[in-house]
């Protein structure tokens, strides 16, 4: 095989070596535009996991590498004038030029051709020449460009400022610095990689930037290998107090916004794309060495592990993809977590620095248990008003009413009515989730009237014989749980005249058995399903008086709190989105005109439901579509729905037109929940994907929602919330078995609990300890740890 590497980083000389040593014979030929020594960049990061494939894949540059690594288990958040410090995490970081360097040696070891100072010939000549073409050309790849239709980038250029620099300050940790100026929020992501020298990367909100007076100061064009020495100066002028006289050191150092890369195919033919070529992270979760380094070892494995080039190219992106877009979802995260740091303002040094360490998801309250426990209790404890309490288990007040713990199982429907009558079923699941241990359970989506209905197997609450099953249901379920029951009314619009879903979550139209629909405009939800009416203005009166009078009916059949469904596409809904609502009446248009009609709703369920007693609005947050509700718009419909008495508001997403393309993951709709929260004020409810106890704690402590919705998994353990408890150890006041259930209240052992193992070693393993600061000149000895992200 004759190979063709274009690019001669970190990525692009592991892959030659790799190959290489595999495959003795193989004639590899790599370019590098650059001179062998010119320099560029500064530290890079390694998680440990990393660092086994590359101590597995070849020990020879794994030892070169250790040998110069600073090691540290630390992470320093700096934040309102004090330090937070959580343990046990587990880094490894060493000069990108260093590396370049013992990689470079090793190609030539191996007998790699290696041309430095020389741009790769033409990718299609290469095509021609070569049976395999490895393009680790970088973010900006001429070789991803050429074949644009094949790879289909996705360049998502982000929102904040930054600069790449160095410091001869050494850090003993991986150092957060966010502090707040009279421009607002700069942020530093700082760690040490020699005896020598830190990575200091500065960020900045693009507003931010304007006001600290770098646009001025970066308005003309840089010559390539050139810095911004002017910002950089003034960088250290804002960041004096945690240099401690040290300077900062460019090195082609300019303010940048990043891209976050995408490619829908990693290969063309024999052309395959590695490392930035391919796909990018955010750098507060760690470096896009490490990543093409893990590409590196992965295409060169198939290579010798399939005896075809289109069968290893394959083989490669099956394997591969789907870890980085883990890395890119975490990534995503991250970013947007320090794009909207500002929000979080109001939060003290503990809650901030448990929030930081948590922004990627990856990171959770159990996970920052067992890599430093100190840290989390003291995080708990200044949360908790002085005790160590799981945070799904703290009380809330909501209204009128005081919950017992954070958990709620979200409207759950059954689709077991006849005539909008509940039957016995959706008794027992209320009674079984209400013995679960949650501190609210709803009732689900109850229509307000016949053609309100989204299946002719759902609820309603519009005649006296639905109210009095409603409130013989309340009444068996009282007899057995003091749990407060919620109920959840609406108006399915569009969405409505449509069978029962069935696994996959969809229904269809009824057809001929179905009804008319009504909507804000007669927009068809998709091809398949009728066109709806487009509501009159008495339409709408006598919707709002549906609204209260199944209020009033909730009221009376002894629900304590009541949710209204303006979300997930149904009528009120509509109204809210421009992409559903296309009005030129009092109605559309302008954000206020399209809160009139929801506002009217909620003025005139206030009025019909007693003053003591929550109510909660759901909303969809974003419409996963392009032109519909964005962020700001979000944040005003919640502000003026609480301004109106919603006393929460349920933040789900999506739902709300059929071309929507949602970020499916987990957690995945709580950023909104914490937007909303933060920039309102407003109570809120995280809810979707949400099945672990320790996601909800994590929710819960970093302040992104005060309430957990957990549905699914309710559906899977009705006592869902009792083995929680059960799982943490948990027996306070925020949970109470039933008294018939008592013996069960502790966690069973599981197969060969009882086995004691014996003792096999004659020197125990020392165990790493949980600080562990940089300190020049120490060992670099392995830890036994995992890198956070």
């Amino acid at each position: 095989m004759r190979a063709a590497v274009i690019g001669g980083g970190p990525g692009g000389l592991y892959f030659a070596a790799l190959a290489k040593q595999l495959s003795p014979e193989r004639e590899i030929t790599l370019w590098e535009r650059n001179a062998r020594d010119d320099a560029f960049g500064f530290g890079v990061v390694f998680s440990d996991e990393t660092l086994d494939g590359i101590a597995q894949g070849d020990p020879e540059v794994f030892a070169a590498m250790s040998a110069e690594f600073a090691r540290w288990s630390d992470i320093d958040v700096r934040y309102a004038g004090e330090v937070r410090t959580s343990g046990g995490h587990g880094f490894a970081a060493l000069d990108r030029n260093r590396l370049r360097e013992i990689l470079q040696r090793r190609c030539a070891e191996l007998g790699v051709d290696v041309r430095y100072g020389t741009p790769a010939p033409p990718v299609g000549q290469l095509r021609a020449e070569y049976d395999l073409v490895v393009a680790a050309d970088g973010i900006r790849s001429a070789t991803r460009d050429t074949y644009r239709e094949s790879f289909l980038p996705d360049l998502d250029e982000r929102h904040c400022r930054y600069m790449w620099l160095s410091t001869d300050k050494v850090f003993e940790a991986f150092t957060f610095i966010v502090e707040q100026r009279d421009f607002g929020v700069i942020q530093v992501h700082a760690y040490p990689y020699n005896d020598h020298r830190s990575t200091f990367i500065v960020e900045l909100e693009e507003d931010a930037w304007r006001r600290a007076g770098f646009e001025a100061l970066a308005d003309r064009e840089f010559a390539r290998g050139e810095s911004d020495e002017e910002s950089v100066r003034r960088c250290e002028e804002i960041l004096a107090g945690h240099l401690d006289g040290h300077r900062l050191i460019p090195n082609a150092s300019k303010w940048i916004r990043f891209s976050t890369v995408r490619t829908a195919s990693w290969s063309h033919g024999n052309v395959v794309l590695l490392g930035d070529a391919a796909h990018t992270a955010h750098f507060s979760i760690g470096s896009g060495t490490k990543l093409a380094m893990e590409d590196a070892l992965a295409l060169a494995a198939s290579l010798h592990e399939h005896p075809t080039v289109p069968g290893a190219l394959a083989a490669y992106e099956a394997e591969r993809r789907p870890a980085v877009e883990s890395v890119q979802r975490a990534a995503q995260a991250s970013l947007e977590w320090f794009e909207t740091i500002g929000r979080y303002r109001g939060q003290g040094p503990d809650q901030f620095a448990f929030n930081l360490l948590t922004r990627s998801r990856r990171v959770t309250y159990d996970n920052l248990r067992a890599r430093d426990a100190e840290f989390l209790d003291a995080v708990d404890t200044a949360l908790g008003e002085g005790e160590i309490v799981p945070p799904m288990f703290r009380p809330i007040r909501l209204g009128g009413l005081t919950l017992r713990n954070r958990i709620v199982v979200p409207p759950l429907a059954t689709y077991t009515a006849v005539d909008g009558v509940p039957d016995a079923f959706p008794r027992a699941q209320l009674t079984a989730q209400t013995l679960g241990g949650a501190g609210l359970v709803f009732a689900g989506m109850t229509a307000v009237s016949p053609e309100g209905r989204a299946t002719t197997g759902c609820p309603g609450l519009w005649t006296d014989e639905q109210e009095a099953a409603w409130r013989t249901t309340v009444q068996a379920v009282r007899r057995l749980s003091g749990t407060p029951l919620g109920i959840q009314l609406t108006h399915a619009g569009r969405r409505g005249a449509t069978t029962v879903p069935g696994p996959d979550g969809i229904g269809l139209p009824l057809g001929a058995n179905g009804w008319p629909t009504l909507a804000a405009s007669p927009l068809p939800w998709d091809e398949a399903y009728p066109a709806p009416r487009e509501a009159t203005p008495a339409d709408l009166a006598a919707v709002t008086a549906s609204y209260a009078q199944a209020a009033a009916r909730a009221d009376r059949a002894g629900f304590d709190v009541l949710e209204l469904q303006f979300g997930h596409g149904h009528l009120v809904s509509g109204f809210l989105s421009p992409l559903t609502n296309h009005r030129t009446d009092a109605f559309g248009g302008t954000l206020d005109n399209r809160l009139r009609f929801p506002l009217e709703v909620l003025a005139a369920v206030r009025g019909a439901w007693p003053e003591a007693k929550p109510l909660v609005v759901r909303i969809s947050a974003s419409d996963w579509a392009e032109g519909g509700t964005t962020e700001a718009e979000a944040v005003e419909i919640c502000q003026a729905l609480a301004a109106a008495g919603a006393d929460s508001i349920d933040v789900s997403t999506g739902e709300v037109v059929a071309h929507q393309r949602p970020p499916y993951g987990r957690s995945y709709q709580t950023p909104f929940a914490d937007l909303i929260r933060n920039a309102t004020g407003v109570p809120t409810v995280a809810v979707g994907a949400i099945s672990s106890y320790d996601d909800a704690n994590s929710i819960l402590l970093a302040g992104r929602a005060d309430l957990v919705a957990v549905g699914r998994a309710h559906l899977y353990d009705p006592l869902w919330t009792l083995h929680a408890a059960a799982e943490q150890g948990y027996t306070g006041p925020g949970v109470s078995w039933p008294a018939p259930w008592q013996p069960g209240s502790r966690k069973p052992p599981g197969p060969r609990a009882d086995r004691v193992p014996p003792r096999l070693e004659l020197l125990r393993a020392r165990t790493a300890p949980v600080h562990r600061r940089w300190v020049p000149g120490t060992p670099a000895r392995p830890l036994a740890a995992t890198a956070s992200c």
